[in-house]
């Protein structure tokens, strides 16, 4: 049974979930902290194509600098080597449940005001995207998850840019970038991009969750974009009389062809959206109203052939047609007088009560959630986050940010600290164990095996390597390896005995040694011949260790001395008598010192 796929030694591949036009999602498990993750590798069909390799890592730039409920999360990035090729991977949230094109494939029709609040949940996190400067670009059914808890997941930031990207529009092939069914004239116009065309793109989605189909088909994408800019979409109430007028209006300024006249921000459009589910008048019906006043002036009347009697004069019915206009002037002040009593009801009407949003950084979970509550916040949830200087368990920020004036009902989603995320491994390389093991820990790793191998490059002592190496990155905790230098491998001395300085220097030299010679007499060992070594035959030094070798000279010859013979005197130098006590008897006694 073949093992499963390991990427970066750490995500275990279970099975394929989903694959597209450059890439292949998988589910897999983080096996250090035991969790389902979605991983989204570039197919390896695609791998060689320097475009798709850099798409796709933008793709991970993108979406990792995005931390919103509402947008999948991305975990971690790498590369695999698979056939001598490097595939970069992405490590996402996992999600249990579906994408609206599945719903869609599977006819599963949701209601109007269902797919006002599903809009209602891309446009947060559109808006949370543009607020960070990226407009997404590709906003579609297949790019939108809904899960089994009925929140919306927004994904796929493949063709994600800056708003500040001159280049937003076009690939470098000048090929137009989108999904045809989706595009906004802009970029079908192949001009730049920014927030509004995700607006229109998301109106293009909600039309089709109210009726079932994209607002324009045809037999290709070209024509499709034709339509997009050229054509108007059919009004939704056409195909499906049950959808609610508001929100055919709110769907049809979203996808207005001039984007002065769409929404300007996707917060606009979402509490436009929110408006008309709490039964209150929209903007979009608003602006629909006035429309359609100013086009209700009356047409100039062509006086055409008919209107002329047999004699070749005009005919006027005076009463009859002073009738229709005077009905026509009336009809066109009440409308008038209408749409300025709509304005004025709308203006008249109380302004929900705004609050400021608390600076909680710094404080813990409950004392941040208490702050917001007492603030009088009603809808807080908590998301974490990775901080490299913020406490676990204490509060980053708030979204929305602290200083901003929100009402009470407005979704405010707190930030938790989950402590530092991957950081780098430092080089410990050349340094001394103790050194090495001190700049490891005060870098927040803790120490893991440590082990010696032979190095012609390290003293012993020194640290020739780590697993993982520096440079790389991993999380604080994680347990470090050290691989520490015993010296190079040692050779053994050979044994110079009965060799003449020749040989034993030849001996010294293929084993990788030098030699250090002295000369010292010697009556046992023939002139020449090594006497003794140091260190002796079969010792283990180090490679290009000194060896002292003893050579042996002929032996000096000594020259005989004499001792004369002297012969005592008396203390006094003369006198006569016995010799002292003592005296040898040998030597004979002069005491008058004569020959």
């Amino acid at each position: 049974m073949s093992q499963p796929r390991l990427l970066g030694g750490r995500y275990e591949l279970d099975q394929l979930i989903g694959r597209g036009g450059m890439a292949e999602v998988y589910r897999a498990r983080d096996l250090r902290l035991d969790r389902m993750v979605a991983v989204k590798t570039l197919r390896h069909d695609m791998a060689r194509d320097h475009t798709f390799q850099t798409r796709f890592r933008r793709e991970a730039q993108s979406a990792a600098s995005l931390n919103h409920p509402s947008i999948i999360a991305v975990y971690d990035t790498g590369e695999d080597m698979v056939d001598g090729l490097a595939i970069p991977f992405i490590i996402m949230e996992h999600v249990d449940g579906r994408t609206l094109k599945e719903l869609l494939d599977d006819d599963r029709r949701l209601l109007p005001e269902r797919c006002a609040e599903v809009t209602d949940g891309i446009l947060r996190a559109l808006e949370y995207s543009h607020q960070s400067g990226i407009v997404h670009r590709d906003i579609k059914p297949a790019n939108v998850m809904l899960t089994r808890q009925a929140e919306v997941k927004v994904m796929d930031f493949g063709i994600a840019r800056t708003m500040n990207d001159n280049q937003a529009t076009m690939t470098q092939t000048s090929q137009v970038i989108g999904t045809a069914q989706y595009l906004s004239p802009e970029q079908a116009r192949g001009e730049r991009v920014d927030p509004r065309s995700d607006i229109y793109s998301t109106g293009c989605v909600l039309y089709e969750l109210l009726t079932g189909g994209p607002p324009f088909v045809g037999d290709s994408p070209v024509s499709i974009a034709y339509q997009h800019v050229r054509e108007e979409p059919v009004p939704p109430s056409q195909v499906d009389p049950e959808i609610p007028a508001w929100l055919e209006e709110v769907t049809l300024r979203a996808m207005t062809k001039d984007r002065e006249q769409r929404y300007q921000t996707a917060e606009e459009m979402r509490q436009d959206i929110q408006r008309g589910l709490q039964g209150m008048p929209t903007e979009a019906s608003t602006m629909a109203m006035a429309a359609g006043s100013t086009s209700a002036l009356p047409p100039v009347e062509d006086r055409g052939r008919d209107d002329y009697g047999d004699d070749g004069y005009y005919y006027d019915d005076r009463e009859e047609g002073r009738g229709k206009r005077t009905a026509l002037w009336v009809l066109l002040g009440i409308a008038v007088a209408a749409a300025l009593g709509f304005m004025l009801f709308l203006f008249m009407q109380p302004t929900a009560e705004t609050m400021k949003v608390p600076d909680v950084q710094g404080m813990s979970q409950s004392e941040a959630e208490q702050t917001l509550e007492q603030r009088g916040f009603e809808n807080v949830s908590v998301e974490e986050q990775n901080h490299d200087e913020i406490e676990s368990g204490n509060a980053i920020s708030t979204e929305p940010p602290a200083g901003q004036r929100h009402t009470a009902t407005t979704d405010i989603t707190l930030l938790i600290s989950s402590g530092p995320g991957a950081q780098e491994i430092p080089d410990v390389v050349g340094q001394d164990r103790d050194s090495a093991t001190q700049t490891l820990q005060d870098a927040g790793f803790e120490i893991g095996d440590t082990r010696e191998e032979t190095s012609s490059s390290y003293p012993a002592g020194q640290v020739i390597g780590t697993s993982p190496p520096g440079g790389q990155s991993a999380d604080p905790g994680s347990r470090i390896d050290l691989v520490i230098s015993s010296g190079p491998e040692q050779v053994a001395v050979p044994d110079l005995s009965e060799m003449n300085q020749e040989e034993a220097e030849s001996a010294l030299s293929d084993a990788g040694l030098s030699a250090s010679f002295q000369e010292e007499p010697s009556e046992d060992v023939e002139s020449g011949q090594v006497i003794r070594q140091d260190p002796e035959g079969g010792t283990e030094v180090d490679p290009g260790s000194s060896v002292t070798v003893w050579v042996a000279t002929e032996p000096e010859e000594e020259e005989s001395e004499e001792t004369p013979t002297q012969t005592p005197t008396s203390p006094e130098g003369g006198g006569t008598g016995e010799p002292p006590e003592g005296w040898p008897s040998e030597i004979p006694w002069n005491p008058g010192g004569e020959e």
